[in-house]
């Protein structure tokens, strides 16, 4: 069974970074496509960044652009994303996804979140 280990999460100050890690377990398949998501309370969760073959396609949320980089191991089988120039609108809980079929490049593409994997999620709190 696939599974998805984040780590990284924690509490920054406005301005600070922090690293996520994602690594899937199973190594089955390499992932041709991983990402993270961010959602708050509240509101649905939304694509933060995501990757699809080795970075040949990237995806960002223009919040982030400039400031977060998205990179994929090259066993397909990691992602991690550094979050410089932290805002505090940026607390959420950050998760994980991953897909290993060839259709998953038209959803990076488009910022999609249809994802076959999901990791459980990883907190980052930003204070002002």
């Amino acid at each position: 069974q696939v599974r998805l280990m984040e780590s990284g999460g924690g509490s920054a100050q406005s301005g600070g970074s922090l690293t996520l890690s994602c690594v899937e377990t199973s190594g089955a398949r390499p992932s041709i496509c991983m990402g993270w998501f961010r959602q708050v309370r509240g509101q649905g969760r939304k694509p933060v960044a995501t990757i699809a073959s080795g970075g040949r396609h990237t995806y960002y949320d223009d919040s982030v652009k400039g400031r977060f980089t998205i990179s994929q191991g090259t066993s397909r089988n990691m992602v991690s994303l550094q979050m410089n120039n932290l805002r505090p609108e940026g607390t959420g809980m950050y998760s994980c996804a991953a897909d290993p079929e060839d259709y998953c490049i038209i959803v990076v593409v488009a910022g999609g979140q249809n994802y076959r994997y999901w990791g459980q999620g990883t907190r980052v709190t930003v204070s002002s």
